[in-house]
């Protein structure tokens, strides 16, 4: 298992963090096989690995489905990879006007709640933050070192290779949480719904699934792709930019 968890360094070592099993020498880390950078983060250009991944204070279950490695859960990070805080708790018409990142969670606040629960613990639990598409395109990135939001392309590369199935990216009946693909992918789709541009409403959790590119869409746009409990299919749209849907990352 990757584990993104500073060593027990000591002297010059002790303000340094060596990821993925790196060690700390004189001050500087030292990477294993697979893994580069001056803490050991990056994944070399030969790296095979798609093993799980610790991001502020969370670790990620990641799956391989044909030449990528996926988040096989939704991001649920309040902060970016620099460790600036995301704002969250926005009012509807702060999130409906904003035009910085903004991150929530479904229900989250009194914003009205259009279809399944208010109850924000559970949300969050199960599917994560939802961001608004200023926090996709901010420079400190929302995904962690090695790993990014997928472009359009990318996203494009997933489907391609699933032949379009949204019943192989949606979690199974039989998986916690639960959703009505087979899941025969590993991506582990769910739910989780959208935070409404215009309102600020939360709207279609338990019905459909929203997640970020990093490609725009014109200039007021960006695109995204969308699963659906009655549609055996993939589809690709273009939103706002003040839309909070999900992110997944993929790896560099």
């Amino acid at each position: 298992m990757l584990v993104l968890a500073g060593t027990g360094c000591s002297d010059s070592c002790d303000d340094v963090a060596c990821f993925n099993g790196g060690i700390c020498v004189d001050g500087d880390c030292v990477c294993p096989e697979g893994w580069t950078g001056s803490d050991c983060s990056t994944p070399t250009s030969n790296s095979t690995s798609c093993e799980s991944v610790e991001f502020n204070g969370y670790t990620y279950e990641v799956v391989a489905i044909g030449t990528q490695c996926w988040f096989a859960e939704n991001l649920r990070s309040e902060n970016y990879r620099n460790g600036d805080a995301i704002p969250g708790s926005l009012s509807d018409a702060v999130w409906t006007s904003t035009t910085t990142g903004a991150q929530t969670v479904y229900g989250k606040g009194s914003s009205v709640v259009l279809g399944g629960s208010d109850d924000e613990v559970a949300n969050f639990a199960n599917y994560g933050r939802l961001y608004n598409w200023y926090a996709v395109d901010d420079a400190r990135g929302l995904c962690p070192t090695g790993w990014h939001v997928p472009t359009d392309a990318e996203w494009t590369t997933l489907t391609d290779f699933l032949g379009g199935s949204g019943i192989a990216m949606k979690s199974s009946p039989s998986d916690s949480p639960s959703w009505n693909g087979s899941n025969s992918s590993g991506f582990s789709a769910l739910p989780g719904g959208y935070r409404y541009d215009y309102y600020g409403y939360f709207g279609n959790e338990g019905i459909s699934g929203y997640w970020w590119s990093s490609s725009p869409a014109g200039s007021n746009g960006a695109w995204y792709r969308n699963l659906y409990s009655g549609s055996d299919n993939v589809t690709r749209y273009a939103s706002s930019l003040r839309t909070g849907s999900s992110v997944r990352c993929v790896r560099d």
